[in-house]
């Protein structure tokens, strides 16, 4: 396992004795998966080198999922034991740049990834301005306890979802505005359109888990967006905190779960090998929905 110099420490150390003996085999009878969902906007100029150590200590834990690294921060989605992601936690936060980044965590009796990825990208979430700086300058952050209040007392806010259109499908917030987006990348000249009507109006934005967020805050304050809050952890982090209260429908989920409820357990969502459009209970008993072939949102495409 190769060691690089971060900082002033030596990162990561020489944990194959202490992990070798913590280490807890994914197969255990009874034992339950955790999945945790993290991110950081922050500058990393030694993207690359950072790369072979993570390969290296997510094999050595046996940890499936993804991580991404770009010069302007890190995005993970990871499973495995208890005693192996905790690990994980711990020697990521030997480098002081990822010390108490906010992790969304649920369970599982399986690993809803199949394999382990640690990908180099220009940006964890991508959408083509190089100005555009989270790290740097952001939207406020409103926490799940304080906007569920906001949405208790019936506040003149506009809340706007930051997620792809078939995210939307499988849940949202009560009169949340639908961008109608194929991919972020489209959200700058979206919310351009917003900006007469909703200028001077407070904003809350939300995502799966703050990263979308948290990004688009940025863009909309550059557009001269007033008062823009991005929500803490996103939606997931709100059913962690305050439950389902105001949400319609479950959470679209990029694992192979599909969707979770406000209890984040799976629910009954599958995902369309063809398409990867998410596929309800109902439409699954569709004839247009042949498991790896066709759904109903794709079956007019092969004609």
């Amino acid at each position: 396992m190769h060691s690089v110099k971060v900082g002033d420490i030596l990162w990561p150390p020489n944990i194959h004795g202490e992990v070798e003996e913590q280490k807890v085999s994914a197969q255990l009878m009874g034992e339950h998966f955790v999945n945790i969902a993290g991110y950081r906007f922050v500058d990393l100029p030694d993207r690359d080198d950072l790369r072979k150590p993570l390969q290296d200590l997510s094999a050595l834990l046996e940890l499936k999922g993804t991580i991404l690294l770009s010069t302007e921060g890190i995005n993970f989605f990871l499973s495995a034991s208890e005693a192996n992601i905790g690990t994980f936690i711990s020697e990521l936060e030997k480098d002081e740049r990822f010390v108490g980044i906010t992790l969304k965590r649920s369970y599982t009796d399986y690993q809803p990834f199949n394999r382990m990825n640690v990908r180099l990208k220009k940006e964890i979430i991508s959408v083509g301005m190089d100005e555009i700086q989270p790290a740097r300058f952001t939207g406020e952050e409103i926490t799940p306890t304080e906007f569920k209040k906001w949405l208790d007392e019936g506040r003149e806010i506009a809340v706007i979802d930051t997620r792809n259109g078939y995210e939307l499908r499988v849940g949202t917030f009560e009169n949340a505005i639908d961008l109608n987006l194929k991919s972020f990348r489209q959200f700058p000249q979206a919310a351009e359109a917003l900006l007469e009507e909703l200028e001077d109006i407070p904003i809350v934005m939300y995502c799966t888990g703050g990263v979308r967020c948290e990004k688009a805050s940025a863009i909309m304050l550059n557009q001269g967006f007033k008062n823009v809050y991005q929500l803490k952890g996103g939606v997931l982090g709100y059913f962690e905190e305050v439950g389902g209260a105001h949400w319609v429908g479950d959470c679209f989920v990029f694992d192979q779960r599909v969707s979770v409820n406000s209890q984040l357990e799976e629910t009954g969502f599958a995902q369309c090998f063809a398409c990867r459009e998410p596929i309800s209970e109902q439409e699954q008993n569709s004839p247009e929905y042949v498991v790896g072939e066709s759904c109903p949102y794709c079956i007019d495409r092969k004609e």
